[in-house]
């Protein structure tokens, strides 16, 4: 018998309070495998304790959502009788570890959240963060994470679509890797992990237990310190191709009706499984470990609960259908292995060799887990006067060269290129655009994806920076001409028990919120990932959002490349010229004061909508948001992705680097030919849409004014060769 100190309490991140309260529930000292189950379940990572106060905020429902929070996945409606299934989460501290193995089981982490509702995974996105590129551990992250990300998807035939990489400082000891999964599923095919039925069968399928990742939600829920490679041992090992055949044999089982409830073994494992599922349905659960697979000798029982090895789920089952389940996944040559039964104790009792090593009443670990109502204090950026950043000595082409030559505007395709975006064949519009376009298999239907972030907007101005990034979503889904829907995000944030950080987080709440209502745009999955920290030093406020559209009819969509010389360039919204928190501030001035530029979330509203008819009534085919790098950044990508230039006409009193490099919201760049301009402008000034037309694609050449020029293939050159130029360097 382990007795339980103080010191042991410490290591399991249970605080004083937090302990008394164990002791007045259980009425006794825990038992070492109840101690680690209260752990994992009130960990950060598990119960969102300082976060859920805050979540149950946020909009979660319109006309399309079928399942909002509270499920593996988010789930809305696509018409025909189709459902897209998706969630964000992240794996930000075993990445930071060991990159490779924890970006990969970050990936099939996801997947298993999607699939287990009865969806066939056919798009991934992610998100990634590194520190300074001038950092002596950034070229090792991200070559290892981005194999990981590679590894896993490839290896599980599902493509890679989309994402976003970013370089800051801030991430040096904090880096980010958020995963996306988006699958399909038919409406009347969903699956919930709701335990129901005395005496149903707990069954455990897939891979083996082992002892890697154990402590791995409680690890996710503290800061780091000089000692976070010693945590090596909880980083997760994964095998895609024992995923692989797991969601083939759970497809397959799913087709007949058998499932119950079916459950992702993730965070906090056998642990988190068992409990939240028995709780969702208001039952008890016993378990006997002398059942489970393992793949290692003499396991714990303390080890089995917590154990986070990968590919396995749980699942709820009629004991007269055991076996017609059990024989497929001996075709798929998986584990099967009845574990437990359901209960009317509504606790969780959990036995192992002859001897009760748990029993826990399971409101104390769900609706008794901590919830924490923290201080916090909303701090934002001093405005500054912004004229200084317009007075650049440098010439307009030679500050296009340096930004998009800079490493948070280069081309990505180094990284895209080793994901396989291109299989199942369903990838309609690939990575680089401002979403990617999935076609919704044997229909002329599509999904719209995306994921963004703006980190140094919520840094300056958390409240703003929270509508901003919904609404940067919003503007990307729009731009290819589909309907947005919905949202997942994944929330990536400092201590939270340092006042500031909480105020980070609640101020891009209270901006999300406001965005997803005006918008109809809500979160229907997600995850919270704190303590991003490291020897006291946090990350910026990261929240990443991930978009989900629909586009209705994949005849016409838009793309953000020039296709024609000759089109009329218009760029729809109003241009003032924000430079404060630009990354033209930051790349030619070094300067990350002042606030971020307004969103206006009527007009963004009113704006996109406008440019969505556009698409869809008079077929324009070049459309891309205006974002990181403003107007110049914009054009310059569509001209080198439909390799012809453009030949900008500003007028003189407009003509400054505010223009063309400010970063003001609400704004898009449309191409019109010369027989559309006319009904296109009517329609913009009947919606009254500030506009302008600023000139004309042509030839092979960057021009602005006469005055300025450069070849598209030098561009070309600096924009897509940064990442294999940084990493040749030794």
């Amino acid at each position: 018998m382990i007795k339980i100190t103080k010191e042991l309490i410490d290591e399991h991140g249970i605080n004083k309070d937090e302990y008394n309260f164990i002791l007045q529930s259980l009425n006794r000292e825990p038992t070492i495998t109840e101690l680690g189950i209260f752990s994992a379940m009130w960990s950060e990572h598990c119960s969102y304790k300082s976060s859920k106060t805050w979540l149950k905020k946020l909009p979660t429902s319109n006309d399309k959502v079928i399942q909002g929070p509270g499920e593996n996945a988010g789930v809305i409606d696509l018409g025909n009788g189709d459902a897209a299934v998706f969630k964000m989460e992240s794996h930000n501290h075993p990445s930071f570890i060991e990159p490779y193995q924890g970006a990969a089981t970050g990936v099939g982490g996801i997947m298993r959240d999607v699939f287990t509702m009865g969806a066939r995974p056919v798009a991934l996105l992610n998100s990634i963060r590194f520190g300074d590129v001038k950092n002596s551990r950034t070229k090792h992250l991200l070559t290892g994470v981005v194999s990981g990300i590679g590894g896993y998807g490839n290896c599980m035939g599902v493509p890679t679509v989309g994402g976003e990489v970013e370089f800051n400082s801030c991430y040096n000891d904090n880096i980010l890797v958020n995963a996306m999964c988006v699958g399909i599923a038919k409406i009347n095919k969903i699956f919930y992990s709701k335990a129901s039925g005395i005496g149903n069968s707990v069954v455990y399928v897939g891979s083996k237990t082992g002892r890697d990742g154990i402590h791995g939600a409680t690890m996710a829920s503290a800061e780091f310190d000089e000692s976070s490679d010693e945590k090596r041992p909880t980083v997760q090992v994964g095998d895609p191709f024992a995923e692989k055949l797991l969601l083939e044999a759970c497809l397959e089982l799913m087709k007949e009706d058998i499932i119950i409830a079916i459950q992702d073994m993730g965070a906090a494992g056998l642990t988190s499984s068992a409990v939240e599922m028995a709780s969702k349905g208001n039952v008890g659960i016993d378990l006997n470990l002398d059942n489970l697979p393992c793949r290692e000798s003499f396991m714990t029982a303390y080890e089995m609960m917590l154990s986070e090895s990968q590919e396995r789920m749980l699942m709820i089952i009629e004991p007269e259908k055991e076996k017609e389940a059990k024989s497929v996944f001996d075709k798929w040559g998986l584990d099967f292995a009845t574990i437990g039964v359901l209960t009317d104790t509504n606790r969780i009792i959990i036995n192992h060799e002859n001897e009760k090593k748990a029993d826990i009443p399971l409101n104390i670990l769900e609706s008794g887990a901590p919830s924490y109502n923290r201080p916090y204090k909303i701090i934002t950026n001093s405005e500054v006067d912004q004229s200084y950043l317009q007075n650049s000595d440098e010439e307009i082409i030679n500050i296009l060269k340096k930004l998009i030559s800079s490493p948070n505007l280069c081309s990505r395709r180094w990284v895209w290129e080793q994901y396989d975006h291109m299989v199942m064949n369903d990838t309609v519009l690939r990575p680089g655009g401002d979403s990617a376009i999935i076609r919704i298999h044997e229909t002329n239907k599509a999904l719209a994806v995306c994921s963004d972030s703006t980190p140094r907007y919520c840094a300056a101005d958390p409240i703003e920076g929270g509508k901003q990034v919904v609404a940067e979503s919003w503007r990307n889904i729009t731009s290819v001409g589909a309907k947005p829907i919905a949202i997942t995000d994944c929330m990536n944030f400092g201590n939270p028990e340092k006042e500031e950080i909480m105020g980070q987080f609640a101020g891009v709440i209270n901006g999300m919120i406001e965005a997803c209502e005006l918008l109809d745009y809500p979160v229907v999955s997600g995850n919270v990932s704190l303590y991003n920290e490291t020897n006291g030093k946090g990350i910026n406020p990261t929240p990443v959002i991930g978009g989900v559209g629909l586009l209705d009819n994949l005849d016409h969509f838009s793309t953000p490349s020039i296709k024609r010389e000759n089109d009329n360039i218009i760029i729809l919204g109003e241009t003032k010229g924000h430079l404060c928190q630009s990354i033209y501030a930051y790349e030619i001035f070094g300067d990350i004061r002042g606030l971020p530029p307004k969103v206006d979330l009527l007009m963004e509203k009113k704006i996109g909508d406008t440019v969505r008819n556009l698409i869809k009534k008079i077929k324009i085919d070049t459309v891309h948001d205006i974002s990181d790098g403003g107007l110049l950044i914009a054009l310059t990508e569509m001209s080198i992705a439909g390799n012809i230039g453009f030949d900008l006409n500003i007028s003189q009193n407009k003509l400054d680097n505010g223009y063309l490099f400010g970063e003001d919201q609400g704004r898009y760049i449309i191409l019109v030919e010369d027989k559309n301009l006319s009904k296109t402008i009517e329609y913009i000034k009947k919606n009254k849409i500030s506009h302008s037309i600023i000139g004309k694609s042509c030839g092979k050449k960057i021009k602005i004014n006469k005055n300025s020029e450069v070849c598209i293939e030098e561009i070309r050159h600096l924009y897509e060769n940064w990442f294999e130029n940084y990493l040749k360097v030794n």
